[in-house]
């Protein structure tokens, strides 16, 4: 059938598996470098309570039928190793079935891991990489021409990533509307990244057009992925540049780099480079590629109404396998950055004059003289869900407590999660929390203080807590 195939598209379906190979290695790596701490055995939300309460219809998982932080360390392994060999290649050197297993095995194991991942993966690039992960297992190999119909469910994974968050703008902060949500959100997003002080301090009508040339890029770009190229490939390149400039602006873990990632493949290789001889796919994977087209068709209905839904709904899974989702970001914006400050004393007993030292986290701001960093692609868990906290205590109101006390007992992979333990030698005594108002420095106040972030006391989150002992 030779409308099932597009040889045109060589380069982009080479271009779009080594790059998605890629942000899997990354995302296995954050998850064997940091689940010890946070759903490990000893974790703040251990795996094994969590699946003797969630039966494996709701959270299918390798990990349901049996769970050691031995086995997760290996499956997070072997996924990244893995991985690391698609994306030099490895799927291009077998036969069509091989490498179809290999991108089986990364979803799988990935899959098991977001679906015990309760809220440290709760983010919506989890589900994005899933949903990607899954069509690419269908994408084929350099032993046959990337199929139409998989191509197409690319574009419209693309098209709810943009058009849902664009949309979930218009409905909602009027800030969107009045194109000023960027005079706060550079300061106020999750996890600001080096350049982020220097966007916050471009002019108001700079970020009028920075929030006018987003809408435009996500309520009318996308819609032109569904035209006939080069009008296609040009959309794609819009979009993959708009990420770009999100990628400079913050750090958003993995997001902005698998969209443009979702771009790639929406853009016709044939512009570029004339695509070599490839050989007719066989029938049973023809029978495959449609019977998936179809599944996914289906389970699109849900993520479809939601778009056009008054109350849209972002970021919300509508199947156990992550296979067709809803996304879209920001659809409020804080005025106001507020951080939650975690600090402890090694003196036995509390007075006027306690010293408290201060933990240092990696990502999220702390020392006011700290230039944020530059973390994303990956993904710093713990740094993220303390941004949430400090937005509302009901946030941190499952791992809080237990992350509080592993910091008590100076437990080694809690502290690896951390920059700065300032309890090296013995734990401290007490552990308390509180909360900051954090603003963006002037040029003046740069220039005389050598401090990116001017912090003021708002309130206690947590008061002074220490281990009761027999």
């Amino acid at each position: 059938m030779e409308w099932f195939t597009a040889p045109e598209y060589w380069l982009s379906r080479l271009l779009f598996q080594r790059a998605l190979a890629g942000i899997y290695v990354v995302a296995f790596l954050a998850a064997a470098l940091q689940f010890r701490a946070l759903i490990g055995e000893r974790g703040m939300l251990p795996v094994p309570a969590f699946v003797r309460r969630v039966p494996f219809r709701k959270a299918p998982s390798l990990f349901q039928l049996r769970y050691s932080d031995r086995l997760f360390a290996v499956c997070a392994w072997t996924g990244a190793l893995l991985a690391a060999t698609v994306a030099c290649g490895a799927a291009d050197a077998v036969p069509l079935w091989g490498a179809m297993l290999m991108w089986a095995v990364l979803w799988a194991l990935y899959l098991s891991i977001v679906n015990v991942g309760q809220t440290w993966y709760s983010f919506g690039w989890e589900s994005l990489l899933l949903e990607a992960g899954f069509l690419a297992v269908f994408l084929g190999n350099d032993r046959t021409a990337p199929p139409v119909l998989i191509l197409w469910l690319l574009r419209w994974t693309l098209f709810r990533v943009e058009f849902g968050a664009g949309l979930i703008k218009l409905r909602g902060d009027p800030c969107w509307r009045k194109l000023t949500c960027l005079d706060y959100h550079h300061e106020t997003q999750p996890m600001p990244g080096p350049l982020s002080w220097f966007f916050h301090h471009l002019p108001k009508p700079a970020h009028r057009v920075e929030v006018a040339g987003n809408h435009v890029a996500q309520l009318v770009v996308p819609v032109l992925l569904f035209t006939p190229q080069p009008v296609a490939s040009v959309a794609a390149c819009v979009i993959a540049v708009t990420q770009l400039w999100l990628v400079l602006s913050g750090n958003f873990a993995w997001l902005n780099w698998l969209t443009i990632v979702l771009a790639l493949s929406a853009f016709d290789g044939s512009l570029i480079v004339e695509p070599p001889p490839l050989p007719s796919p066989p029938l049973w994977y023809e029978v495959m590629v449609i019977a998936v087209t179809v599944l996914v068709l289906v389970l699109s209905y849900r993520p479809a109404r939601n778009l056009l839904s008054r109350r849209q709904v972002m970021n919300r899974s509508f199947d156990s396998l992550h296979l067709v989702n809803a996304y879209g970001a920001f659809g409020s914006i804080s005025r106001v950055r507020h951080e939650v400050v975690v600090e402890g004393t090694d003196e036995p007993a509390l007075h006027e004059g306690t010293v408290w030292r201060e933990y240092g986290f990696k990502g999220k701001p702390g020392d006011p003289r700290r230039l944020p960093r530059q973390y994303a692609p990956y993904h710093l868990r713990l740094d993220w869900m303390m941004w949430f906290a400090a937005l509302s205590p009901a946030y941190a109101e499952s791992w809080f407590a237990p992350f509080v006390e592993r910091l008590l007992e100076n437990d080694r992979d809690t502290l690896r999660l951390l920059r700065h333990n300032p309890f090296p030698d013995a734990p401290p005594t007490y552990v308390r929390a509180r909360v900051y108002r954090y603003r963006f420095t002037t040029w003046r106040e740069l220039r005389t203080t050598g401090a990116w972030w001017h912090r003021t006391f708002v309130r206690e989150f947590l008061p002074p807590a220490r281990i009761v002992r027999p």
